[in-house]
């Protein structure tokens, strides 16, 4: 007789499961300067008054959506999300120049000030987890609680493991779409091969190694199979420009001093409350990473989902999200 496996470790999961929030439409939105090319598109929306959350999306390279407003009560949060440099309705769309973490963490204070916030909890899942965990550590004063989701440390050894040898054994036939692009000479370096044609000077090599490294991360992003893969990642320009940046920054290690930077300093982050949400089979970031982050972080609560693998929509990643932002607005 099959048994039912238990939806987390750490329970605060309990049946029975959440679902998102209706949509927020925002109340506010615009383009906010950088003093630099770029302008970085946000959106506000929810309660006016509510409390006040930053929401960061993964890629790097990718976009804002309506689902990433629906992890929070529309009626208890001020919810404030952005489309990092290169990305979504930013402008210039794709473009690598000025585009760094430490850039980012500084468009996150802007936006702060423009907005008004002292403080605010920050949500993030996969290269949101990320950029989450380093502007923590670098404004820990500005932060009043952490949600991720897919941990993601951008270390050397998670990214030999999605781009180089680890998950190419679990998913051999998206493996070998992934390789096609690249020559067998080449195979030793996959990111730095990569790299060269997703900055190459013609549109049409950068679109076909684009579509071949979305294509990868869609088929491995979900338990559910390809159906789950996001439709974005068939859309040229959003493939290119997700491509292009996800992996000139996985080139420069994150632009981290040294491998590692986020646990190393993670004692700067020591008494933030958090909430982290990992699916046990997660190919995309590993459990491994989050494990690491609870370990050295004793304060953040720690939920295991058993049935579910990176993506933000599967269920078990939702209800453990929704119920980690609910707790949240007590912190």
């Amino acid at each position: 007789m099959e048994r039912a496996l238990p939806q987390s470790s750490s329970g605060f999961g309990d049946s029975p499961r959440r679902s998102l929030y209706p949509d927020a439409e925002p109340f506010a939105s615009g383009w906010l300067g950088t003093g630099g090319p770029h302008e970085i598109y946000f959106e506000e929306c929810g309660a006016k008054r509510g409390k006040p959350a930053v929401i960061l999306h993964g890629g790097p390279g990718g976009a804002i959506n309506p689902t990433m407003r629906r992890f929070h009560d529309p009626a208890r949060w001020r919810m404030m999300l952005f489309d990092q440099r290169g990305c979504g309705k930013s402008r210039p769309n794709a473009s690598l120049d000025d585009n760094t973490t430490w850039a980012l963490i500084d468009d996150i204070e802007r936006l702060r000030e423009k907005v008004g916030v002292e403080k605010w909890s920050v949500f993030g899942g996969s290269w949101g987890s990320t950029l989450a965990l380093a502007y923590a550590i670098t404004h820990p004063d500005r932060v009043e609680s952490l949600v991720l989701r897919g941990v993601f440390l951008l270390t050397q050894r998670e990214l030999r493991w999605f781009y180089q040898d680890g998950a190419s054994m679990m998913f051999p036939d998206a493996w070998a779409r992934f390789l096609e692009p690249i020559p067998p000479e080449e195979r030793g370096d996959l990111m730095g091969a990569y790299h060269r044609r997703l900055t190459h000077p013609s549109r049409a090599v950068q679109s076909k190694a684009a579509a071949a490294w979305s294509q990868w991360e869609g088929d491995t992003i979900s338990i559910r199979g390809p159906e789950a893969r996001p439709s974005k990642f068939n859309e040229v320009d959003f493939a290119v420009a997700f491509a292009r940046i996800e992996c000139h920054y996985f080139v420069n290690g994150g632009f981290f001093g040294e491998d590692g930077w986020i646990l190393k300093n993670i004692d700067r982050i020591k008494d933030i409350p958090g909430w982290i949400v990992q699916g046990r089979f997660d190919v995309v970031t590993p459990l491994e990473s989050a494990w690491a982050l609870k370990s050295a972080w004793p304060k953040a609560q720690f939920d295991i989902v058993w049935d579910a693998g990176h993506a933000s929509t599967e269920p078990g990643i939702i209800d453990g999200l929704v119920r980690a932002t609910d707790r949240a607005l007590s912190a």
